[in-house]
């Protein structure tokens, strides 16, 4: 498959056996050692998917992460040895897409990486229509965009896919098991993890992410994505 990948990892090894795995699958690879240089080099790059680990020298991934989020929804997978629930719950409410600690086999990474760029483009191929309104807001399924109104919503590619989800079965409810099963495709997860991304998605839409009024919880069968016609 064609397609873009920066990897910010600082063991130079571990990047260099990545990168073949990668570039065995079709990928054209770059790597870097800091975050630092990783976002010099997206000033002149637009990747699809980004390789990030945590324990970098200088600007950590967390730190990264999230000043990638504020400008961009670019794929990130978390690489690292950190693995503990609070780890695993920072990287995803920071806005990472998938987590994978280490040790690991760079092929199952490789696996991972095609899975997320498979997923996300035919997301985009099967959505319904150009776009879907829902109240003030208008996602656009061609350019994987969300606008309230004229001004864009920064979301992630995980974000996106999960909204995008909800868009194409609005009005109806989805359980955490669908959504997941759905947008992430794999076992080795937690349920939780959807919540999370409910929650990141309800503080950039809704007036009141408490009383949403547009990404509703249905009790005991999941959540629902209104069209707002019954909303503010």
């Amino acid at each position: 498959m064609k397609g873009d990948v920066l990897i910010i990892e600082d063991v130079r090894e571990l990047s260099e056996l990545v990168s073949l795995y990668l570039t065995k699958e079709g990928l054209d690879v770059q790597a870097v050692e800091s975050a630092e240089e990783g976002l010099v080099m997206l000033e002149t790059r637009q990747p699809d998917l980004i390789i990030l680990d945590l324990n970098l020298p200088g600007m950590d991934g967390f730190e990264f992460l999230q000043t990638l989020r504020r400008r961009s929804g670019i794929p990130v997978i978390i690489v690292s040895a950190r693995n503990s629930d609070e780890d695993l719950i920072s990287g995803f409410s920071t806005g990472a897409d998938e987590f994978v600690t280490k040790p690991f086999s760079p092929r199952v990474l490789a696996a991972r990486v095609r899975a997320l760029l498979q997923r996300i483009r035919r997301i985009q191929e099967e959505a319904p229509g150009k776009s879907f309104r829902f109240g003030p807001f208008t996602l656009d399924f061609d350019a994987c965009v969300l606008k309230k109104n004229d001004e864009k919503i920064q979301l992630s590619a995980k974000e996106y896919e999960v909204l995008s989800y909800l868009a194409r079965h609005a009005g109806r409810p989805s359980g955490p098991e669908q959504i997941y099963n759905e947008c992430w495709q794999n076992n080795y997860g937690d349920l939780t993890t959807v919540a999370v991304y409910i929650q990141r998605l309800r503080k950039k839409i809704e007036d009141n992410p408490a009383e949403p009024a547009y990404i509703e919880t249905v009790h005991g069968m999941g959540y629902r994505l209104n069209t707002g016609e019954e909303g503010p």
